[in-house]
């Protein structure tokens, strides 16, 4: 069952045309990739699903609602949760400061639960919780993100670049999580710059450049297609 529909979905940044008519879909249970070089527009399709944009035109349809004019508060508050790219944690406050933050939107008597979770996927952050988010370091940081969105108990995750920046080690244990949270029941839309570790984890799989998509399908056919291949897998 289609859980997030794309359709014909067009933005622009002032008059620079961003996404041309953009098309896809997420399946409930899957993890779903977009791939393509930096500047392809992968970030500004998954803000544009949060509702952190505005589109000029097209229509995205989560669990058969449209989100035209939703406020992105409420799009996290439906059940879809965007751990942007960057990471974007809360500088100046503790572990446990961030993770509440991510729990806005849920009721009160519930947080603690919610917590408990993070703390049990993410055992470094529960060591942590006492200490300034700044401090930590950029996979700690990368994971108080994510356990962040996890916070508000999204049927749908989309994941921004999750492994920027990371030691190969880090991205991993990134992935590995990815795949947990999977199993356990989240709908994953990653996008990613790591094509072979993104394609590795994915069910199926989207090409992005310059806006449009120009390829689409199995996720481990893509792998070993040789125009993805010689563009993205080196």
């Amino acid at each position: 069952m289609s859980m997030l529909k794309v359709e014909d979905l067009h933005v622009y940044y002032g008059s620079i045309h961003a996404i041309k008519g953009v098309s896809f879909e997420v399946n409930e249970g899957e993890i779903v990739t977009l791939i393509g070089a930096n500047g392809a527009g992968k970030s500004t399709t998954l803000n544009t699903v949060a509702g952190l944009l505005k589109p000029r035109s097209g229509a995205i349809t989560f669990e058969d609602q449209p989100t035209a004019g939703v406020p992105a508060s409420k799009i996290v508050a439906r059940g879809m949760a965007l751990c942007p790219e960057g990471r974007r944690v809360f500088q100046q406050m503790t572990v446990r400061e961030n993770l509440e933050m991510g729990g806005y939107t849920r009721p009160a008597g519930e947080i603690a639960a919610s917590l408990e979770d993070v703390f049990t996927r993410f055992p470094r952050l529960k060591e942590r919780h006492r200490q300034i988010a700044g401090t930590l370091s950029g996979g700690e940081q990368q994971m108080l993100a994510m356990g962040r969105a996890l916070m508000s108990k999204p049927r749908l995750l989309m994941l921004d670049e999750p492994s920027m920046g990371l030691a190969p080690l880090l991205v991993e244990q990134i992935f590995s999580i990815i795949g947990e949270l999977n199993r356990a029941g989240t709908t994953i839309l990653l996008v990613e710059q790591n094509a072979q570790m993104a394609l590795s984890i994915a069910n199926r799989a989207y090409v992005l450049e310059t806006g449009k998509i120009v390829k689409e399908g199995d996720a481990v056919a893509l792998m070993h297609d040789d125009d993805v291949r010689k563009a993205y897998l080196g």
